[in-house]
């Protein structure tokens, strides 16, 4: 199955390391971050649950649920979960999903037969409350993912929810944005009091938060 942006997400059962959720239940109206390991004791999916363990209160206080899959057993997930605490200095607070007949990862196109059909690609998912996919990222095994970057992204999707705008290059929480080309000089003018600074008249920076 292949997701598309703005598409509901398939809903499942699933056992975790926190016990058994139904996916859409657990959400509830949370955003959610869901990404997938190829297998457990892996030395780079080691090191990025460790990060996402130690920002986790960052993404709860932006209304953002994190869940790791992994094709691995309960058990498993137990020992690994040790080692990350151990190695990285940060014990995995979330769910992990125990994926072992690989259902979820090929409901959610987690598993490329061209790359490895044995095990998940390292796949990223942002998920609103609507439970509409919103982000979707492939890393290749060698690279390790950015959950900074992760975070960033769902600061701009939430602030660009709450306002007529996008987000430009390299943008950060508290940067200007851009009013989106949709809206008119007009509609702007009500929207954003304050203006805009016009560089061309596709191209408004606008200050929101």
């Amino acid at each position: 199955m292949t997701l598309q942006l703005g598409q509901i997400v398939p809903d499942f059962t699933a056992e975790t390391s926190q016990g058994c959720i139904r996916f859409h239940e657990w959400l509830g109206n949370s955003w959610a971050i869901f990404f997938s390991h190829p297998k457990d004791f892996t030395p780079v999916c080691t090191t990025e649950l460790g990060e996402a363990a130690r920002l986790a209160p960052e993404f709860t206080a932006r209304g953002a649920k994190l869940i790791g899959l992994s094709v691995d057993s309960l058990d498993r997930h137990a020992g690994w979960e040790a080692d990350i605490a151990d190695t990285q200095g940060s014990h995995v607070n979330f769910p992990m999903i125990a994926d072992a007949d690989r259902a979820v990862a090929t409901l959610y196109g987690m598993i490329h037969p061209e790359a490895d059909p044995a095990v998940t690609v390292r796949a990223v998912y942002v998920i609103d409350p609507a439970k509409k996919l919103r982000l979707s990222l492939t890393y290749p095994p060698s690279t390790g993912r950015n959950f900074q970057e992760i975070l960033r992204v769902l600061d701009s999707l939430q602030l660009t929810d709450r306002h007529k705008v996008a987000t430009p290059v390299n943008w950060q929480p508290g940067q200007r944005a851009i009013i989106l080309p949709s809206l008119s000089d007009d509609d702007a003018r009500a929207r954003f009091p304050q203006g805009w600074e016009a560089v061309r008249p596709y191209l408004r920076y606008v200050e929101v938060a």
